[in-house]
């Protein structure tokens, strides 16, 4: 099983979010809105591509756009195999999280 870095877990999560829109400056806002953090394209294209290199994404390009001069967007979608990571990610976070005393998290 390859697990998933936080930071590829929330640009994984972004993607499935963002469905047919999720391209790297999408991608990057949508995070920076969540989390309240400015994220940088680098701190997006960095897991983007680790990803890709599991196989939890893949990429293709869109139709040329006017507002990019005629020129395309590397668009991501989730593969099945990412849905599944992030499937076990949350699972393991519930079962982490079911540990922690109410004293902690405050139910």
């Amino acid at each position: 099983m390859k697990g998933l870095s936080r930071q590829e877990e929330f640009v994984l999560l972004a993607i499935w979010r963002l469905n047919d829109n999720a391209y790297g400056v999408t991608i990057r806002r949508y995070l920076t809105k969540i989390t309240g953090k400015e994220w940088t394209l680098g701190a997006v294209y960095v897991p983007l591509y680790r990803l890709s290199d599991k196989g939890y994404v893949r990429s293709y390009l869109s139709d040329p756009t006017d507002e990019r001069g005629g020129r395309s967007k590397r668009m991501y979608t989730t593969t099945p195999e990412g849905m599944d990571a992030l499937n076990r990610t949350k699972s393991l976070l519930d079962k982490i999280w079911e540990a922690v005393p109410d004293t902690i998290t405050g139910r």
